[in-house]
Parts: structure tokens; sequence; C-alpha cells
């Protein structure tokens, strides 16, 4: 499956590993919530990047204290009707200040790739090629929207307000 990330098709780094089977020695690995709940700081003490498959039914702040430390999660969507990864996002970006790879898995519609953009995602795990060149061009489609969020953009009302302070100098 191709993988997108910042908007370009690239390869991904990180093997998933199934819960038991051995980590790779010094490769990033991806692993199951479970996982790493059964024992965080010694995976977290991994001399390679660690990244959690973070299932939407389960609460992001059980994962919050170590987010600083991991340089991936990868948020689940198990039906394209269910958005709580949306919110799991949102929370890990602006709550919780979470600032690696932040990507979406599963079922996601064409019709909500810039909404996982706009969430906090800059990865995605598409499907199949056409969905990756989609999720790309999602990414730059807009460059002003109305609502703050957590993907670091200025709002439309914060940058007039930023004009305005320049302007009156």
């Amino acid at each position: 499956m191709p993988l997108v990330k910042n908007g370009a098709v690239v390869a991904d780094d990180f093997i998933t590993v199934a819960d038991d089977a051995q980590l790779p020695g010094d490769a990033p690995a991806l692993i199951s919530a479970t996982r790493f709940l059964a024992d965080p700081e010694a995976l977290i003490g991994r001399n390679s990047p660690l990244g959690v498959i973070w299932p939407n039914n389960r609460n992001i702040a059980e994962l919050a204290p170590w987010a600083d430390r991991l340089a991936l999660i990868a948020l689940v969507f198990p039906t394209f009707r269910d958005g709580r990864a949306h919110s799991q996002a949102r929370l890990l970006r602006e709550r919780y200040g979470f600032r690696g790879e932040l990507r979406a898995t599963g079922q996601v519609l064409r019709d909500q790739f810039t909404f996982l953009v706009r969430n906090g995602f800059d990865a995605f795990d598409a499907k199949k090629p056409s969905d990756a060149a989609a999720f790309n061009e999602a990414t730059h489609r807009y460059t002003e929207f109305y609502q703050p969020t957590g993907d670091g953009h200025l709002s439309a009302l914060q940058l007039r307000k930023q004009r305005h302070k320049v302007a009156a100098g």
C-alpha cells in the first residue's frame, strides 16, 4: 500500500510487528496499543523509532504520557462512518502537543482527506495509488480556512488580524 506523507508518496520505514513477534533490532517498529501498554517504558527505551497503532475506541489520554517519545501514532478508522480518530488527532496535536508522524489508517473516503489534514494528520496509509494522488492533492487544495484546527495553520480571522497589525505598524 502506498504511504502518503507531507503530500508525497514515500516508502514506509516502519515495520508493522505482530504482538507475538520479536521486534526488529534497529529498524523502526509499529506495534499495537495492547503490546505497547503492556510495557511502555521498556519499549520507549529502544534505540530506534517506535510507533503505536491506536484504535479509536481507546481513550487517547492513556497514550499521552509517552506521546512525546513516539515517532509515529497510527489512528484507525474501522469504517468511513466512524470519525472518532479525527477527535483523537486533534487531542494529540492540540492538547498533548504530539509533533511526530500522525498517520490515518483504515477506511477513509476521499471526501475526508481535507479533514484529515486539518485535524493534524500528516500521513495516510492509502489503499490504492489513486487515493495517494488524491490525498496529495487535498493537502494543497486550500490555503485558508475559517476554523482553527490542529494542523498549525492560522485561521482566516487570525490571518486578517495579523495583516491588520502589520498595516497599522
